[in-house]
């Protein structure tokens, strides 16, 4: 987590001293977080802490993203062969993805009228890199459930631990609740790209254009744009997976508990 935050303040040139100690206090504070919720035998803020590999996929997405658009930023300043790779990549993905009302053309519009040509053409490599990540993270997810059969290859699976957020004696079939939990999920991953860029340029009159002046800003700001959604989406697919578990599970006691005579309940 340490080496994820300080990432683009490592990589970009001219960072403040300012900006530099806010960067190393959130490095502190979310190491912190991350021992003491992983350490403890209770459940935290962490959901699947104890369900490989759903958040290691998560973390090596963000870091995937913040790493490879801090090396497209720095590239603006300082060429080598590492940043006109990743940036001719970029560049790519970029411009296949910028088609009318795509999420990458909603973001190049988050700009204001006069942004120059130079601000476009970076926003919208960063945007189509990111947006490429992604993508891959959801395929590798899928790949990685489908070949290991999470979340049934290993220990027992702790609803109370992995889902803290769940509350299973709420009321109601849990089973239903899980599939209506991952429903709303995936839907709203797949309404946020397109809904974000929609509202901050909605609320640019009140609040002020978006700024390229600010790299870091605007590496954590397209991460947080990319990740969100994919992690929605991770999240949906686990929960209903935890729910086509569990009534798998119900369908194996229906047959032992009519051996003894039992009904179900």
């Amino acid at each position: 987590m340490v080496v994820l935050v300080i990432t683009p303040a490592l990589l970009l040139p001219n960072v403040s001293t300012d900006a530099t100690q806010i960067v190393v206090l959130v490095a502190i504070f979310a190491a912190a977080l991350t021992l003491f919720e992983y350490a403890s035998a209770y459940p935290g803020l962490v959901e699947f802490r104890d369900a490989p590999p759903f958040n290691r996929i998560r973390f090596v997405s963000l870091f995937a993203t913040v790493l490879l658009m801090s090396i497209v930023v720095r590239g603006d300043t300082e060429t080598s062969t590492v940043t006109q790779l990743v940036s001719a990549i970029g560049t790519l993905v970029g411009q296949a993805m910028d088609f009318p009302y795509s999420p990458v053309r909603l973001v190049v519009l988050m700009l204001p009228e006069d942004a120059s040509a130079h601000d476009m053409i970076m926003l919208r490599t960063a945007a189509g890199m990111a947006y490429l990540i992604s993508l891959l993270s959801l395929a590798v997810f899928l790949i990685v459930l489908r070949a290991s059969h999470w979340p049934n290859h290993g220990p027992s699976f702790n609803v109370w631990v992995n889902l803290p957020t769940f509350d299973p004696t709420a009321g109601g079939d849990v089973v239903q609740r899980l599939e209506r939990d991952a429903r709303f999920n995936l839907v709203l991953g797949f309404v946020l790209p397109f809904l974000t860029p929609a509202v901050v340029k909605a609320a640019s009159g009140a609040f002020g254009s978006v700024s390229m002046g600010n790299p870091q800003t605007m590496i954590w700001t397209l991460s947080a744009w990319a990740f969100l959604p994919a992690s929605l989406f991770m999240r949906g697919i686990a929960m209903q997976r935890v729910a086509a578990m569990i009534a798998a599970q119900r369908e194996k006691n229906v047959p032992a508990d009519a051996e003894h005579g039992l009904q179900p309940a």
